[in-house]
């Protein structure tokens, strides 16, 4: 017998996803062509039922309709969730409640890039959409998750997190003064996904509950993010530009989901983070690895979820 294969021999794939029937999973931000629609394909593909959660019925029709012309048989639902609204986040998880218990939460819906704007909350938007509506959305559904007694959180963070210079500890509802730094809130919304699935963990170990929580991040990945975030639309003048070009140095958006997939289904330690394999972490197949010195502070983890408690009206676990 030869012995057991090591290192990139053992590179993690799609064929390491075991059956997932019987288990029930949500993946917010599955527009068609995306990190989420890929992560609900592969899902669903190995029998799980799936919960496409998305800010209107069309677009959760487009892709649904496409995973269905992919697996005939998936096992599709669909929720309606604006995270970037608190109200439709609170409104999504009441309605949820149909769903019964939850295996897998992918808080992967986010935005990137936006210019300065801020929400019916009064919040930013990229904080909005990226952390405090994920926050509060799993929060809502934490008694489902509990109840399917081994559930797993996985959020989507992004490498930008290394740009962030800092957590997003000040007051989210005071407007921010001088020039708008579109990336560095991006990357702190990012730096947040990782403070937020450190604490999550600790706090389900402390208190016993069968939650564990992980993140990854896809590399660079060909997805529409930047150019909608950036201009409202993935095509059109510039736009198109801007997309295209973003498709042609990176890894495609299915590979990009590679890195959920394994943090999803792969048995692996609350707080592991799985990004790819290649230099840089741009692109290759998913390994875990290692966030940067800051989102691995534990003062500033629990700073976050105190200051994100008080921002969506939610205490949990």
């Amino acid at each position: 017998m030869s012995a057991p294969a090591t290192g990139p021999a053992a590179a993690w794939t799609l064929a390491d996803i075991p059956d997932q029937t019987g288990r029930t999973v949500v993946v917010t931000g599955p527009s068609l062509g995306g990190l989420g629609h890929h992560t609900a394909l592969e899902l669903a593909r190995r029998g799980a039922r799936v919960v496409l959660a998305g800010r209107t019925p069309a677009k959760l029709d487009e892709t649904a309709s496409a995973i269905g012309t992919e697996v005939p048989a998936a096992a599709l639902e669909q929720l309606v969730v604006d995270l970037s609204d608190l109200g439709s986040v609170r409104r999504a998880g009441a309605e949820a409640a149909r769903l019964g218990p939850i295996d897998v939460l992918v808080n992967n819906a986010g935005v990137m890039g936006t210019k300065r704007r801020r929400t019916g909350d009064g919040l930013d938007l990229q904080l909005a959409t990226n952390h405090f509506g994920p926050f509060l959305l799993t929060g809502l559904l934490l008694p489902q998750l509990v109840a399917s007694s081994d559930a797993t959180v996985v959020t989507v963070s992004s490498i930008y997190h290394r740009y962030a210079g800092g957590a997003p500890l000040s007051d989210p509802t005071r407007p921010s003064r001088g020039l708008y730094r579109t990336w560095r809130v991006y990357g702190q919304s990012k730096l947040a996904n990782l403070l937020f699935t450190a604490e999550l963990d600790r706090r389900c170990r402390a208190g016993g509950v069968p939650v564990r929580a992980l993140a990854a991040h896809p590399g660079f990945a060909g997805t529409h993010l930047a150019a909608n975030g950036q201009y409202g639309r993935s095509s059109g003048g510039i736009a198109s530009v801007v997309d295209a070009a973003i498709r042609l140095v990176s890894q495609s958006a299915a590979a990009g989901a590679w890195p959920t997939l394994m943090a999803a289904t792969a048995d692996l330690p609350g707080t592991s983070y799985v990004g790819p394999s290649g230099p840089a972490e741009f692109g290759g197949t998913p390994q875990v690895t290692v966030g940067n010195r800051a989102s691995r502070d534990p003062d500033a983890a629990r700073a976050l979820w105190e200051l994100s408690e008080s921002t969506t009206g939610i205490t949990y676990p």
